[in-house]
């Protein structure tokens, strides 16, 4: 069975502070990448579909100049940039002609941006062809290239602005004074109501509205405009999926898993024949000392009987009588007598228990020397390497958890943050590296959007400061 493929729409806000990094992303301003997939020998192939020739934020404020958007009402951060992404997987592009399928694609797609936000407020479409699948490229056997749109938009709304309670003329309040098109992100992507087949509201448990996501309503509409125009053999994807980006770095995991795997048994192979004869050691020492511990109780049993054999040779046994078979003997010596015969008895059964034991200790010693013999004779000869060899073993498994980790770090700035947020980081000082190092989670999160603002800040101070602009005003100054 093929695979299924999916189309993805989904949108990114910018405010005119952040939109920069989209902007050196978008038109392949930076030399480098942290997105290793990346082929700038492959960038002549990105297609633009309307071209910015300025900055971003310079023919935002053309177009707001002109009049053609407002930015009324509006805070300096507010978002009044959208970045929509439409995207198909690969393999959709290669079984039905590649790179030339893909151009009238996007070319298509970007006609349905135009109808979602409108021609006049569209900053700039680029289909990239650069971005390689590592994936398709190893299971095709040949380069195969992640193509998708990228479209800087204005989210614009019709806003009348009528006339208010303080206007001169009483007969014009709350009729219409201006209508503007007015950028609102909020208001361009509002959530709809639910609606049954006959046209009624449909209502949640709590006897609310249930509201559609706009971005759900938006992957619908890109569903039908490209399937109506004639595109097939896909299916609606999800919001906000990420399905092609999370494939590759699915494969790239897959692989690094398979090679940590390979080493891991390695080692575990290596680690349970040094447990085993550690272990074998372990207890032909422990075994080793019981049977001491049992000898020298033998050997203090035979000087207890040694020191018995002294006391009975020292018994006046009596005198026998002349007739009859018994002997006379003092009461004390009788006494020790009966007790020195208890205790011999007792030891005779104790002495030949302790010898059966002590066979077959010696057995066992005999049999762990002969399993752990090749490792004892290895300690013997060259302990050094032996100790190394096993050190080596542990470090490759460490240097694996490492890579682990790091590529674990990869994935998570990838997932945070844009490349060219990413870039920032990678260029920080050691200093702000090491104090970053301490945090996790959240903060960790918190301390590097820090840096990556206080970085752009930076940015714009050195641009603005070079600018032809600036410099004439300072040359203006120094000569008044």
């Amino acid at each position: 069975m093929g695979k299924t493929n999916y189309s993805v729409a989904r949108v990114v806000t910018y405010t005119k502070q952040s939109i920069g990094k989209a902007e050196r992303h978008n038109e392949r301003k930076n030399k480098v990448y942290s997105n290793m997939n990346v082929d700038l020998e492959q960038t002549k192939n990105n297609v633009h579909y309307k071209t910015c020739n300025t900055t971003y934020n310079e023919r935002l404020k053309e177009l707001v100049d002109t009049g053609t958007v407002s930015l009324r009402g509006l805070k300096d951060n507010a978002k009044v940039f959208d970045e929509l992404v439409l995207d198909i997987n690969s393999d959709y592009f290669e079984k039905h002609g590649g790179y030339d399928f893909a151009k009238k694609f996007y070319e298509e797609a970007y006609h349905f941006a135009e109808k979602e936000y409108g021609k006049d407020n569209i900053i700039s479409a680029v289909m990239h062809a650069d971005e390689q699948n590592i994936a398709l490229t190893e299971e095709y056997g040949k380069p195969i290239y992640h193509y998708h749109l990228h479209v800087i938009a204005l989210p614009v709304v019709k806003k009348e602005i009528k006339y208010s309670k303080r206007t001169k003329d009483k007969s014009l309040v709350g009729k219409v004074k201006e209508t503007i098109m007015q950028v609102s992100h909020s208001k361009k992507w509002k959530s709809q109501k639910a609606l049954d087949n006959e046209g009624n509201e449909i209502l949640n448990d709590k006897g609310k509205p249930v509201l559609i996501k706009s971005y759900s309503l938006l992957q619908d509409r890109f569903y039908k405009y490209m399937s109506d125009n004639g595109y097939k053999d896909f299916i609606r994807g999800e919001k906000g999926s990420n399905a092609e980006h999370l494939s590759d770095l699915e494969y790239k995991a897959k692989k690094e898993k398979e090679k940590l795997q390979a080493i891991t048994d390695k080692v575990k192979e290596q680690q349970a024949k040094f447990a085993e004869n550690a272990s074998a050691i372990e207890e032909t020492k422990k075994q080793k000392n019981q049977v001491q511990q049992e000898l020298n109780d033998i050997k203090k049993d035979v000087d207890d009987y040694k020191s018995y054999k002294g006391d009975i040779d020292n018994i006046d046994v009596g005198k026998s009588k002349f007739f009859g078979k018994k002997i006379e003997l003092d009461n004390n010596d009788y006494q020790n007598l009966v007790k020195y015969a208890k205790k011999g008895v007792v030891a005779d059964v104790e002495i030949t228990k302790l010898k059966d034991e002590n066979i077959k200790l010696k057995h066992d010693f005999n049999e762990l020397k002969e399993k752990t013999r090749d490792f004892i004779r290895a300690i013997a000869y060259a302990p050094t390497k032996v100790m190394n060899f096993f050190k080596s073993l542990f470090k490759e498994e460490e240097q694996e958890k490492q890579r682990q980790l790091e590529l674990a770090e990869q994935q998570r700035l990838e997932k945070l943050y844009t490349p060219a947020e990413r870039e920032i980081l990678a260029n920080i000082t050691d200093y702000d590296k090491e104090y970053l190092n301490r945090f996790e989670g959240e903060t960790r999160e918190r301390i590097e959007r820090g840096l990556i603002e206080e970085y752009e800040k930076e940015l714009r101070y050195k641009e603005k400061i070079n600018s032809s602009e600036y410099k004439k005003r300072r040359a203006d100054r120094d000569a008044r």
